[in-house]
C-alpha cells in the first residue's frame, strides 16, 4: 500500500508540473481521493477481497460539479482520472501482495497466531474445566513442533453432547487463552482454546479453525485451598 500510495504521489507531482495553472495542494488531494470512488465487482481470493474497479463514480461526480466552471474540469482532469486508475494500482498491490503475506505468515503456522506471550492468562469458560494457569515456557518451546490435525467437529460434538453420562457435561475445550498477540503486521487474529487435556490448541479465525496438538500439556492446576 505504501508502494502504491509512492507511485500515485509521483505521477501526481508531474502532471502537476506540467500544467501551466497550478491548482491548490489540498484541491489536487481531494479530487483525487474523490476519483478513487468507483462502481466495483467485488470476489474472493485466498480468503481476502478484490476489488474491480468498472464504472468512474468519482471522475463523472467532479465532472457534473466542474463542468460549470470556466477551465476548471480542464485542470483538475488529470487529478480524478488519476484517481480513478489508482483502483487498479491498489489491485495489483492487493494481488502482489497475497502471496508475499503467505510466505511471510503462513496461516498453519501456530507461531504466527501465538507470538507474544508477556500478558496471556488462562480462562476457564465451562464449569467442567478446572482451575489452571498457562505454562507460558513449555507453550512457547512446544509452538515451532506442534503437529496439526484435523478438526472433526462432528465427532467433537458427538462426544460431547451424545456419547455422555446424562448427569454430567465435558465441554472439550474448557479453557480460552487471552492476552497474546499475532506476529507484528500479519493481521491474524484469533480465539485460542485449550483441550482439557491441556495438549490440544484450537485457534479460531474468521474463516477457518486449526487444532494442533502438544507433546506435553501447557496448562498447570492450580491448587484449591
Amino acid at each position: 500500500m505504501v508502494l502504491a500510495w509512492s507511485v500515485i504521489a509521483f505521477f501526481t507531482y508531474r502532471i502537476y508540473k506540467k500544467q501551466m495553472v497550478k491548482p491548490k495542494i489540498w484541491k489536487i488531494l481531494i479530487v483525487t481521493v474523490v476519483g478513487l470512488f468507483s462502481f466495483s465487482i467485488n470476489w474472493k481470493m485466498f480468503n481476502a477481497l478484490i476489488e474491480f474497479a468498472v464504472l468512474p463514480l468519482g471522475v463523472w461526480i467532479l465532472y457534473l460539479f466542474l463542468r460549470r466552471k470556466n477551465g476548471r474540469w480542464q485542470v483538475y482532469r488529470p487529478y480524478a482520472w488519476l484517481g480513478f486508475f489508482a483502483n487498479y494500482l491498489f489491485l495489483a498491490s492487493t494481488l502482489l501482495a497475497l502471496p508475499i503475506h503467505e510466505v511471510i505468515y503462513p496461516k498453519d503456522d501456530p507461531t504466527t497466531y501465538i507470538a507474544n506471550l508477556d500478558d496471556a492468562s488462562l480462562i476457564t469458560i465451562h464449569p467442567s474445566g478446572k482451575e489452571a494457569s498457562i505454562d507460558k515456557e513449555t507453550l512457547l518451546n512446544q509452538l515451532p513442533t506442534l503437529d496439526q490435525e484435523d478438526v472433526d467437529s462432528i465427532q467433537w460434538y458427538e462426544d460431547t453432547v451424545i456419547d455422555i453420562d446424562l448427569n454430567e457435561i465435558n465441554e472439550r475445550f474448557p479453557y480460552q487463552l487471552i492476552g497474546t498477540s499475532p506476529k507484528w503486521g500479519s493481521g491474524l487474529l484469533s480465539m485460542i482454546y485449550i483441550e482439557a487435556d491441556g495438549k490440544g490448541i484450537l485457534l479460531s479465525t474468521t474463516n477457518e479453525q486449526l487444532y494442533f496438538r502438544a507433546e506435553k500439556s501447557v496448562i498447570e492446576e492450580v491448587e484449591q485451598k
